[in-house]
């Protein structure tokens, strides 16, 4: 593996959600491992599941790997990096101001923007203090996925401009509190990132065009701050032999094939390896090392009954039709097909006669690209950070700063530039997208889990305080309120037919329930089991779909849909709306041979 080759002291995984990063990471922090290195491996995703794939529990402390002599691994756990940054800030004055303000303190520490600072003070002290990893021949970062970790890269630059440039005291006062002394720490942070002695960055991706496009940003964007020496790995491609006469099979062949042949120049400069897609799920130490092996024998059989729930979209979505207008939001792990559920739900919507905006807030959305046309009663936007920040950059400077002079217009255009303001001005666009909800079908498309709850902890955050200042004199209603009203709100889950993607949407379901929501349905989708395949590694696949699949049924959802494997993209109108009415002949192809039975729910 070139990636392997000399590898420096820090390696960094990312890409796309669901392109296999974990994996990828696991794999490589276990293969340095047997080589007789010491290595750490750093999980930095608010939605990791490195534990998952070990079969450990790990957390926020360094956590030897017993099976693999020389593995520790650790998890950047937002909730608990926010109560100790927020201790550090609050538990000196504790005692010395008055109750009221220590309370407005902590109410100001306990935003997203919080979290994010949070989280990144332990991800610089991995960088920066020697001591603290001179233990360690290797550190192994399996990042969040692209959106996240591109904010998370550049937070040491936009930290240090935004301390440099600084000559007044910022809008977000607690969070930001003691950045300062942090200076060189950060401006330390940017120098390790951009030495290719010290760091190696290593972008997977699928054999699919929007992975590859993304990894494709995300080269660009990552080079424009330094970090040049980068590798990419094409992970999970389908080896030539387990095509056969299948033709669901060989057609996932030549769409991979003719991805690889359109990845941009850039893209085929780097030094690039390939991974083949194995019959297996990567959970457990033999899985992993097999990952970075070639060849692979099915476990399973063609004889085998693939029974697949009889649970079509189409269901969920005339339940939803009859309800006339609402909020629903589609949720789950990078990857799994959340923007494609959420177009083919919009769609089939809006040809019904009804109105529809179709969101999102995933700042790796490709909206567009998906519907590839245009549909009556529909209308298309994104929550686009950088235009909401300016809008609401706007509106201050004409309200508040209409009333001072030049000086402190200057001042507060200065706390207008904190990265704190991003929070305020995403959640002002999500509160908006909530109130339409009152008259139409508004559809939203999330970002991959980690992003969702944050924005979810920021709507908590306006919650409780509205809470707070009514002192209970007036009835109001706020957007968590919406979001915890099933009459108002409905969440679907996506996930896939994977160990670690079913595991994560249950550990997002009980986080929404926690904050009083509850989702109201699972979508599987992809499922290769549903789309009956001949190929026998095919359906080795297939098979360790099954215990996934009845698992959600009968422990986690309420409502299901399981939808099939596709031999092409879903991308265009008619594709979305046989995805949503399960008409899929000529999109998916259902074996004779090998028909699926099926079990009504």
């Amino acid at each position: 593996m070139a990636f392997l080759d000399a590898a420096p002291r820090f390696l960094f995984f990312t890409g796309k959600g669901g392109v296999g990063k974990t994996s990828v990471a696991c794999a490589t922090a276990v293969r340095l491992a047997d080589a007789g290195a010491s290595v750490l491996l750093v999980s930095t995703d608010p939605a990791s599941n490195v534990g998952q794939v070990f079969g450990v529990t790990i957390g926020n402390t360094v956590t030897p790997i017993g099976s693999v002599p020389g593995l520790s691994a650790l998890e950047i756990d937002p909730e608990q990096a926010v109560q100790q940054y927020r201790e550090r800030i609050v538990g000196p004055v504790r005692n010395v101001l008055p109750a009221a303000a220590v309370a407005s303190i902590e109410e100001q520490l306990s935003g997203a923007c919080t979290t994010e600072i949070a989280s990144f003070n332990e991800f610089t002290d991995l960088l920066t203090d020697a001591a603290w990893t001179a233990a360690y021949d290797h550190i192994i970062f399996d990042t969040a996925p692209t959106g996240h970790t591109i904010r998370l890269l550049r937070l040491p630059g936009s930290w240090t401009d935004f301390l440099n440039e600084g000559k007044g005291d910022p809008s977000c006062l607690g969070p930001l509190s003691g950045l300062e002394k942090q200076r060189a720490i950060y401006a330390e942070a940017v120098a390790a990132l951009a030495d290719p002695a010290r760091t190696r960055l290593v972008l997977v991706a699928r054999a699919q065009q929007s992975t590859l496009q993304e990894a494709d940003r995300t080269h660009t964007e990552l080079a424009g701050i330094g970090m040049r020496n980068q590798y990419l790995v094409v992970n999970g491609i389908l080896p030539d032999d387990a095509v056969g006469a299948d033709a669901l099979a060989a057609s996932i062949h030549d769409r991979e094939r003719l991805a690889l042949a359109d990845m941009s120049e850039a893209l085929k400069a780097l030094p690039t390896d390939r991974i083949d897609l194995k019959s297996s799920n990567m959970v457990g130490l033999t899985a992993l090392r097999s990952l970075l092996q070639a060849g692979d024998s099915p476990t399973g059989s063609a004889d085998v009954s693939l029974v697949t729930p009889d649970a079509p979209l189409s269901a969920l979505v005339d339940e939803i039709a009859a309800g006339g207008r609402g909020l629903i939001m589609l949720m789950g792990k990078g990857g799994v097909g959340k923007t494609t559920m959420a177009a083919a739900i919009a769609v089939a919507l809006a040809e019904r006669g009804l109105p529809v905006h179709l969101t999102t807030t995933d700042p790796a959305a490709h909206l567009a690209d998906t519907l590839h046309g245009a549909v009556e009663n529909l209308e298309v936007s994104r929550i686009d950070p950088a235009v909401e920040i300016q809008h609401y950059t706007d509106s201050v400077m004409r309200s508040k700063g209409a009333h001072l002079d030049e000086q402190g217009r200057a001042m507060l255009a200065e706390d207008l530039r904190s990265p704190c303001t991003e929070e305020i001005a995403v959640f002002q666009a999500f509160s908006r997208v909530i109130r339409e909800a009152k008259s139409k079908f508004v559809v939203m498309d999330t970002a991959p889990t980690g992003h969702t709850l944050l924005l979810l902890d920021a709507t908590g955050s306006y919650d409780r305080e509205v809470k707070r200042q009514i002192g209970g004199t007036m009835h109001v209603t706020t957007p968590m309120m919406k979001l915890q009203d099933p009459a108002q709100t409905k969440v679907l889950l996506v996930t896939l037919a994977e160990t670690t993607p079913v595991l994560e949407a249950a550990e997002l379901q009980e986080d929404l329930r926690r904050a009083g929501i509850t989702p109201w349905a699972w979508i599987i989708n992809n499922s290769i089991a549903a789309a009956a395949p001949d190929s026998p590694f095919l359906r080795a696949r297939a098979t360790n779909e099954l215990a996934e699949i009845n698992q959600v049924q009968a422990r986690y959802a309420d409502r299901l849909a399981v939808v099939p494997l596709l031999s092409a993209e879903p991308v265009g109108i008619p594709a979305l709306r046989a995805v949503a009415e399960g008409q899929l002949a000529g999109y998916a192809r259902v074996s004779s041979s090998h028909q699926s039975s099926t079990r009504v729910p």
